[in-house]
This record gives C-alpha cells, structure tokens and sequence, in this order.
C-alpha cells in the first residue's frame, strides 16, 4: 500500500475491509502505526453531498434527549473547568446545543462549523475547553484537524472528544456506525492512547464514546 494514514501520516497502511454491504461500499484502510481504521478517499462525499446529509439532521437546542446525549460530554467537563473559562464547540451543526448548555452555566462559548458556523477568525484563539462531539467520525484530515484544536488549548486545557469509538468486540461489517456514508475514520481506544503520547497529553476515558485530553505544561 501506498496510501498514508490521515492521522499520523505513517505509511503503515493495509486494507482493512473491502465493499462489505449493501449499506456500506466503502474501503477501508487500517494503520498499523496509530490503529486508525479509514475510508478511501475515492468514497468520499463531496462537499454538497456531505451538506446535504446534514441537513437532514433534526437536532435542536429544545430536545431532552439530545441534551441528555451531549451530557455524556458536557458532565464531566463542567465539572473541571474554572469559572470564566472560555470553549470552542467545534463541528456545532445545524442546532447548536452543547454551546447553549454551557452558556447557561455561565461560560462563553464560541461556535465554528464548515458549513453553519463557518468562521475562521476563531482558529487564532486559546480556549480553555474544546469540544467535538460527533465530528472526529467526520474529518478528512484527522491529523490536521485535531492537532489544530489541541494547539488552540490553554496549557492546562481541555480538549473532549465523542466518537462511537471501535473495540474488539465489534464486528466492523455489519458495524451500523460505518454506515453512515460521512462516516470515513474511525478510532479505538489504541488510538486516543496514540494521540495522547504524540501531543504529550494527558488522557482519560469517560465511557466508550468520550476521552478528554488535558494539555500539559
């Protein structure tokens, strides 16, 4: 294979899956450096099919349960986070929601979205916190994108991350997340770990879905 991971950028590369369902045509690559399992770049949507997706998404700042979903993030972070502290929600989507539960806690929050909330200007800020839930599944470049983020940290920050993330006990053919035709990179616990160890972070797992980096000195 000639293909490089898009997280590590490591030509540690091998096919992982081929054409597997009726609901998935994709082909995946796995790295053996970092453990990311990815789609092929030829299976990726454009920028309007990709749109187009999301804007079928029905999430508002109004529904109970999707609050109760972003929870999962927004729990353990308001509880580490100091009073003033700044955030960055990025990939907020059509319905931002995770900023509005922090903005009633009384921290500002800035938004940034490629296709809703498509402002520039904030990737020469410093945050305190950063979070990306239900977007690191999403990113073409995950290299590029995360280390970006972790960079915009305050040292001392927190950078949180969701993402159904794969285990052993998984069977990726018939996996309904890799479904989702925007879907193209996938983590594990291996993964995050590499992460971590690369940006010289510390890390923690809250659950099966969310990690937390904390930038150090």
């Amino acid at each position: 294979m000639t293909a490089k991971c898009p997280l590590c950028f490591e030509n540690q590369v091998q096919i992982y899956c081929q054409n597997n369902s009726k609901n998935d045509l994709k082909d995946y690559l796995h790295c053996q450096k970092c453990d990311l399992v990815f789609a092929e770049k030829a299976f990726h949507l454009s920028k309007s099919e990709e749109k187009a997706r999301y804007d079928l998404h029905q999430n508002n700042s109004a529904d109970l349960k999707y609050r109760q979903f972003l929870s999962q993030v927004f729990d353990p972070v308001i509880q580490l986070i100091p009073p003033n502290s700044k955030g960055l929600d990025f990939g907020s989507g059509p319905g931002p929601t995770l900023s509005e539960m922090f903005s009633q806690r009384g921290f500002s929050v800035d938004l940034f979205d490629k296709f809703y909330a498509n402002n520039p200007a904030i990737f020469a800020n410093k945050y305190d916190f950063i979070t990306a839930t239900e977007v690191a599944e999403h990113l073409a470049e995950p290299g590029f994108e995360l280390g970006r983020l972790y960079e915009m940290l305050e040292v001392g920050g927190i950078l949180a991350l969701m993402t159904k993330m794969l285990n052993p006990n998984i069977d990726f053919k018939s996996w309904y997340y890799k479904d989702d035709p925007t879907h193209i990179c996938f983590f594990s616990e291996r993964t995050m770990r590499f992460l971590a160890k690369f940006w010289g972070a510390k890390v923690e797992f809250q659950n099966e879905n969310v990690v937390l980096f904390f930038k150090q000195n």
